[in-house]
């Protein structure tokens, strides 16, 4: 499990929020990340129906790219992630959060690929979202932000390769709403992608998943402090209290009930037995509680209402006739999905469907579930068999497409 340890971690969490306050703000001026700038000319054409214009994409890379310019990897972040995939975070100080799988030696190999990782529209860590500056006012977007989809992210996406001179990838990876947005890659631009990699994913969210998403939601929007999303405008902060809780809330379905039992069971926090209070008796309890404290530091409120309402919406197989299969037909892509066996975010037979489409479309495909106790965020963690089946993969597509060891 990610985050550090219950306890005094949740004090210095604490403390870090002044310190993240006072930095400038990164959904304007992103240290430590590349910025693409797409001006009036350039426009993102929205599914609201609406255009995004001006937009800028924060965005880092890792390796060279190779003269045939055929080795770049796209990265695509989950719900919390960005773009800052493998190195220091530039608010929490922390490693990049996918450190076990990209780097250099590492499965996704920097000394042999381009690796590019870009944080997505409607996020708060430089590319234009809600906690951004509109041009026209001067003032955050907030709620007048229009509403964006897993298709306007990969959109902006393909324009930032555009933008970098990269026609087609060897590769586009991620897991969770990144696997939405991989998903999403092979079946608008097949010609575009080499190789996909949809990890711990769906087509579309299940009524439990869009129902954990709206208690989040809920949770933030109750907050006083929210002032229907214009916080940033009126100078209060509903991180601390509504998104915690929302980060709490959402923690748990990342989780699974061993995983739980293995870390924490029932053992106290810093007592001997209970206390008769409402203080964190649990050491599970002050583990949520440092979860939720540590999350506002380096993401916006506003945010994760708009990204997890793009998870929502998302539905492949409605743009294919109803049929997933139509969205891969003849697609020249070669699949890698992997599921792990305590997810109950994602399960199993959810990327057993992707798997059954992509053979009903003739797609090439390849299909693991890994046996582990991680639940969901296994595909972030240090997982042997995850790690040895992406190198195994990307290995056999590398040679597939003649690329050489090296750029």
């Amino acid at each position: 499990m990610q985050g550090g340890a219950p306890g005094a971690q949740e004090a210095m969490a604490e403390a870090n929020l002044t310190t993240a306050r006072e930095a400038p703000r990164e959904a304007d001026s992103p240290r430590d990340s590349q910025v693409a700038y797409f001006g009036p000319d350039k426009p993102l054409k929205l599914d609201a129906g609406v255009e995004l214009s001006p937009f800028q994409i924060a965005y880092k890379t890792y390796g060279a790219l190779n003269a045939e310019r055929s080795n770049a990897v796209l990265i695509c972040h989950a719900l919390t992630g960005d773009q800052h995939v493998a190195s220091e975070h530039p608010v929490t100080g922390k490693g990049g959060w996918w450190e076990t799988m990209v780097g250099s030696g590492k499965p996704i190999d920097t000394d042999r690929y381009f690796v590019i990782c870009a944080n997505v529209i409607g996020g708060c860590m430089g590319s234009t979202g809600p906690a951004s500056t509109d041009p026209k006012t001067g003032k955050p977007y907030a709620l007048k932000f229009p509403v964006v989809t897993i298709p306007d992210m990969v959109r902006a996406q393909a324009m930032l390769l555009d933008y970098l001179g990269i026609d087609t990838l060897f590769a586009v990876a991620g897991g969770s709403m990144g696997g939405m947005q991989v998903l999403e890659w092979a079946a608008s631009y097949p010609e575009r992608v080499f190789a996909a990699l949809p990890i711990a994913c769906a087509t579309r969210h299940s009524a439990q998943n869009i129902a954990f998403h709206e208690v989040g939601r809920q949770a933030i929007m109750a907050d006083p402090e929210w002032r229907a999303g214009d916080y940033l405008t009126e100078g209060t902060d509903p991180q601390h209290r509504g998104l915690a809780v929302a980060r709490m809330a959402a923690h748990i379905t990342y989780l699974s009930d061993a995983a739980l039992h293995r870390k924490f069971g029932r053992k106290f926090q810093d007592r001997d037995s209970v206390t008769f209070s409402f203080d964190a008796d649990f050491q599970v309890e002050s583990y949520l509680r440092y979860q939720g404290i540590s999350f506002v530091e380096r993401f916006d409120a506003n945010s994760y209402l708009y990204l997890t309402r793009a998870m929502d919406y998302f539905d492949l197989a409605a743009d294919y006739d109803g049929l997933v299969a139509n969205a891969f037909r003849n697609s020249p892509t070669r699949f890698c999905v992997i599921s792990f066996t305590s997810d109950w975010l994602f399960p199993t037979p959810e990327s057993r469907a992707i798997v059954h489409a992509l053979n009903a479309a003739g797609a090439r495909v390849s299909f693991a579930e890994i046996v582990t106790d991680k639940g969901h965020d296994a595909f972030l963690l240090d997982e042997p068999e995850l790690l040895a089946i992406v190198r195994g993969f990307l290995d056999g597509a590398r040679k597939a497409r003649g690329l050489s060891g090296s750029p």
